[in-house]
């Protein structure tokens, strides 16, 4: 695990103009050319998408700017295996001064490390036969014991039915991989194992810890060398380089983030706005690479990783997933006749399902504290990514209402639907 010395990552990198059209179509042409390029671009009526009807997305972007939820986005719609919409609005950055958003802006995934990172890199470890989900997470963690955690399965972790805490406390002062650990260990569970679903950061903080112990490798590497670099998700990845900051969306002050879940702030923390370095508090003090955050990404590259997913595993001819572990990774495998339904990582019907909105009455999906959200609906081969940084700059926005209404607008965009 890199030292929590190389926290800070000041960028500089000049940002494409992708607003033009010309260049957007030189894009869509190397990615054509290319066996590991991008999703090529696409009238939408091409692929059974209404204009019109999607036309309705800018109005509801702009609205939720305007009502001050979130400063910019990003949105991208794609369908068989081609971007239908893909806009930027508003501002990536409000302070220290304005930055106006742009495409290929780069984000903080927060919680959608889960389901682009952890979970398939977990999933790759179960095709090799390094670990089966039905085994205690003891197994393979001796120190994951003690305080009802013997029973735990990777399973329970995994669909958030471990009944661990939601977080650490983060009143008590630690810093380190290795002393979020010594956390974990020391955790206690909340409810019985696999009876009660408790969204909880801790069942991805093992996840990744699994990772490493069965593969050697830490979670950034595994899922770069596994997942990213296979799919030519080239801008996917934990820590940042400096010369990536001027695309980097901005999120909050350090002081703000270290202010939720009881945490204090020690004297002399800067008030200066993060970018480039992972927002979520915990995975902060881990050094910046854990399961349950720390992943940055756009939406071009997610797009890709969307397509994967409904190709069942497949890319541009490789293959990165098998189709029956794509298949178990977004099914219901929460308990039987339990509510809220999760899939192995992935969010199906719960209190979290906002991106789906109210007419894709299935799929699977995800989201993100920061304001980034992912729904994926195979029965009509369509996903819908949406990145903001609600958080930037003060913490006061919030995008889940927005991520309801692109939903439904892309929903009812689609004319061949059965």
């Amino acid at each position: 695990m890199r030292s929590s010395k190389n926290r800070r990552y000041p960028l500089g990198f000049q940002t494409l103009c992708l607003g033009c059209s010309l260049l957007i179509a030189l894009v869509a042409d190397l990615a054509a050319q290319s066996p590991q390029g991008r999703l090529t671009q696409s009238t939408p009526e091409a692929i059974g998408l209404l204009s019109a009807q999607l036309e309705h997305i800018d109005a509801a972007a702009m609205t939720a700017i305007q009502a001050g939820e979130i400063p910019g986005a990003v949105i991208l719609v794609g369908r068989r295996g081609q971007i239908a919409y893909l806009k930027a609005f508003g501002n990536r950055a409000l302070k220290p001064k304005p930055e106006q958003m742009t495409v290929d802006t780069i984000f903080d995934l927060a919680s959608l490390t889960k389901v682009v990172a952890t979970t398939p890199s977990i999933m790759l470890l179960v095709e090799n036969g390094a670990l089966r989900l039905e085994d205690k997470v003891r197994r393979y963690l001796p120190k994951f014991t003690g305080g009802g955690k013997d029973a735990v399965t990777v399973r329970q972790l995994l669909t958030h039915y471990s009944g661990l805490a939601p977080d650490f406390d983060l009143s008590k002062s630690w810093e380190g991989y290795s002393a979020g650990l010594e956390e974990l260990w020391k955790e206690k569970t909340r409810s019985e194992p696999g009876k009660e679903f408790a969204y909880s950061d801790l069942n991805f903080i093992a996840l990744s810890e699994i990772v490493r112990v069965l593969s050697g490798k830490t979670l950034d590497v595994f899922s770069h060398q596994n997942i990213f670099q296979p799919l030519g998700m080239m801008e996917t990845l934990f820590l940042p380089p400096q010369s990536l900051r001027p695309r980097i969306a901005p999120t909050e002050s350090r002081g703000r983030t270290l202010s939720y879940l009881n945490g204090t702030v020690p004297a002399g923390t800067s008030d200066e706005i993060l970018r480039g370095e992972v927002h979520d508090p915990t995975a902060w003090r881990m050094g910046g690479v854990a399961g349950h955050a720390g992943l940055f990404s756009t939406a071009q590259d997610l797009a890709i990783y969307a397509q994967m997913i409904l190709n069942r595993g497949n890319w541009k001819g490789g293959r990165v997933l098998s189709p029956l572990a794509v298949q178990a990774m977004t099914s219901v495998a929460s308990p039987p006749a339990l509510l809220p339904l999760r899939g192995l990582g992935w969010d199906i019907d719960s209190g979290y399902s906002a991106p789906r909105g109210d007419l894709f009455k299935n799929g699977f999906g995800h989201s993100g504290f920061s304001g980034t959200s992912l729904w994926i609906h195979p029965p009509t081969e369509t996903f819908v990514i949406l990145l903001s940084n609600s958080v930037h700059p003060e913490g006061k926005g919030n995008a889940i209402h927005l991520r309801g209404v692109v939903a439904n607008i892309v929903a009812a965009a689609i004319s061949d639907a059965r």
